[in-house]
């Protein structure tokens, strides 16, 4: 029979359970506290682009400057869509980044499939020609590719923006890393039941690279859909610009820039990324925890 001391708890053994969950509620009081101050100073720059977009010009201009707007308006948004073909600029951007995009996975995933699964020879020797052309600074090929667009008569075309980007070498040194932790009994298995190459690279590899082609999907459209320089040199006409180029064709005189029409502009280009993103979110976060990106 238990002793009347066992069955009763004694204060001192119920006090240290006691000031560890009040340690852990603490704990988790000052985490979310820290996680909330980060999330709005992250989220910042987003609101004042919101904000700004909604405010009137003198308000804008006004110091001290405000957060939110005291007269909301959409002057901005009638600007950008009245002074500018914004629904023609911004299709461009879709065909521009979506056209990149679409290339470089076909482009990448087949040069990193022979680089990963075929043995050849000179193929160390090709990949660190690759590797080696990332250190090549972007600036020092733009005039010189601009003179072979040039003279192809692609200038003002979508092939001008899209061609010189079909290929990238970080799109396939990513995708190589990938092909090779793939299991080699995959494709062993399908070469020994007569499948060609070409049928293991996109019947056996490809399905199980999907984690790694939209991760690299998404990294080169939005690369693209944000890049100002490439569509800035390649295109003189102001119907074949994109988002982000025409833009820069609301600077006043003087270079008097209207940051409400601009941060206007700005909301609108990015609401196209965040849909996308949404929709793909689940599997871009499968695909970094897959891929393990290091």
């Amino acid at each position: 029979m238990p002793t009347t001391s066992a069955l009763t708890t004694s204060p001192a053994s119920t006090a240290v359970p006691l000031r560890r969950r009040r340690r852990v509620g603490t704990s988790t009081v000052l985490l979310t506290l820290v996680v909330a101050a980060t999330t709005l100073v992250v989220l910042l720059p987003l609101f004042i682009v919101l904000f700004t977009a909604f405010k009137p010009t003198a308000e804008v201009n006004a110091y001290p400057p405000t957060l939110v707007p005291s007269d909301w308006t959409l002057a901005n948004f009638r600007t950008i869509f009245g002074e500018l073909p914004f629904l023609r600029l911004l299709g461009n951007s879709v065909v521009f980044a979506g056209g990149v995009t679409a290339f470089a996975l076909a482009f990448d995933s087949l040069a990193a499939y022979a680089l990963a699964r075929i043995d050849f020879r000179g193929r160390k020797v090709l990949l660190v020609t690759i590797i080696a052309t990332l250190m090549i600074p972007f600036q020092a090929t733009l005039i010189p590719v601009y003179q072979i667009v040039a003279d192809l008569g692609w200038v003002n075309t979508y092939a001008g923006l899209i061609a010189p980007r079909a290929a990238d070498a970080f799109g396939i040194f990513f995708l190589r890393q990938f092909f090779l932790s793939l299991p080699r009994d995959l494709d062993n298995a399908a070469r020994v039941d007569g499948a060609s190459e070409l049928r293991v690279f996109a019947q056996v590899v490809l399905p199980n690279a999907r984690p790694a082609l939209l991760t690299l999907a998404i990294f080169t459209f939005v690369n693209n859909w944000n890049d100002l320089l490439w569509p800035l040199v390649f295109t003189t006409q102001q119907e074949m610009g994109t988002i982000t180029s025409g833009l820069t064709l609301l600077t006043g005189p003087g270079g008097i820039v209207p940051y409400g029409v601009m941060m206007a502009g700005s909301l609108v280009a990015v609401v196209p990324l965040v849909v996308a993103f949404m929709l793909v979110q689940r599997k871009f976060i499968e695909s970094i925890a897959t891929t393990g990106i290091k």
